[in-house]
């Protein structure tokens, strides 16, 4: 099988604020297997330094070594076994989702039928999914979330762990009325006791959902005693142990952190049975990383929103078959992915 790797930078319309980092631009690696019969598989790692501590240069090289494995496989190797070969020649998590993916998206080709359709019988046809609106100005805030309203979405996260967060969630509840959604995201950046006093301060705007108010496994349980806010952790699902803890109502997984499509849907698995609802959100993601992430919320028959309604913040891109409409993402009908690169 022959593979390759391309490199590319995807620039946002307008930076993304959070408690810890302002966005711009994403850089993204685009693998391309070629099977049999012209067949081409498409995937995509998204590493993002900040977030998880992988470089874009660690996953370049690690995925080299993943794709040289590949091809040096004998042509009668399965999926299964190109992934494992790939695997045993780096296992890097952000690497791996880039392979899986492209070899998921390479089944569905030969199958013939959309890639949530081979994880599952009955998959969703469309996918609920939030809007995000960063850590700005209130008024910024207010304005962003009344366009998000207006495009159909019922389901906001809004950045805090700014020193503003009261005022940019009491503009934001005026503007858009009581009755839509909305989740916060802290990204880590309080301590419990922090937490305590934020997420008491913000009860009056209905925060149906505080994910990653605080960083690690520990921190967690002891705020979860001690607050009636639901609590989704993020980040700190990279913990060993995390995803059959238990400590949190929510569980927020990701394509890359994961290791692809095979393993998130692992995931899922380990913390629904652990008494936690999952949900799934794109890192800024490009449009093959949001069409794998979305057909595996569909298999998995996701209920609370996901954060994949990503791609119109990119300049050049209003989100194509991947657009949200009515605070939902139809799930393409196409073989495979249903997307290449450039459809989104």
């Amino acid at each position: 099988m022959k593979a390759n790797l391309e490199r590319v930078t995807l620039t946002l319309s307008e930076p993304l604020v959070s408690a810890n980092e302002t966005i711009a631009e994403r850089e993204l690696m685009l693998v391309c297997l070629e099977g049999e019969h012209g067949l081409i598989g498409w995937g995509e790692a998204a590493p993002l330094e900040q977030f998880d501590g992988v470089s874009a240069e660690h996953c370049v090289a690690a995925l080299e070594r993943q794709l040289r494995a590949i091809e040096e496989a004998p042509k009668s190797a399965t999926g299964a076994q190109l992934l494992e070969a790939a695997r045993s020649a780096d296992p890097l998590a952000q690497a791996l989702a880039a392979v899986d993916t492209a070899l998921w998206d390479l089944a569905g080709q030969r199958e013939g039928a959309p890639l949530a359709s081979l994880l599952t019988a009955e998959p969703l046809a469309r996918v609920p999914v939030n809007a995000v609106i960063g850590a700005d100005a209130p008024q910024a805030a207010a304005e962003q979330a009344q366009s998000a309203v207006a495009a159909g979405f019922t389901t906001l996260k809004v950045k805090v762990g700014t020193n503003d967060d009261v005022e940019r969630l009491e503009a934001i509840r005026i503007a858009i009325g009581p009755s839509v959604s909305i989740r916060i995201d802290a990204n880590g950046a309080w301590t419990v006791e922090q937490a305590v006093a934020a997420l008491t301060a913000l009860e009056p705007f209905a925060v149906a959902l505080a994910e990653e108010p605080v960083s690690g496994l520990e921190q967690i349980e002891l705020l979860r005693a001690r607050t009636n806010t639901p609590i989704a952790i993020d980040e700190s699902v990279a913990q060993s142990g995390a995803l059959v803890s238990g400590v949190a109502d929510a569980v927020c997984l990701k394509l890359g952190r994961a290791g692809g499509v095979s393993a998130l849907l692992a995931q899922a698995a380990l913390a629904r049975s652990s008494g936690s609802d999952v949900y799934i959100a794109s890192m800024l993601d490009g449009p093959i990383g949001v069409a794998a992430a979305l057909h595996a919320a569909a298999a998995l028959r996701v209920e609370l929103p996901c954060g994949l309604a990503t791609l119109d913040r990119f300049e050049g891109f209003d989100g194509g078959l991947l657009a949200a409409s009515d605070g939902a993402i139809t799930v393409p009908l196409g073989s495979g992915l249903g997307v290449g690169p450039a459809e989104a």
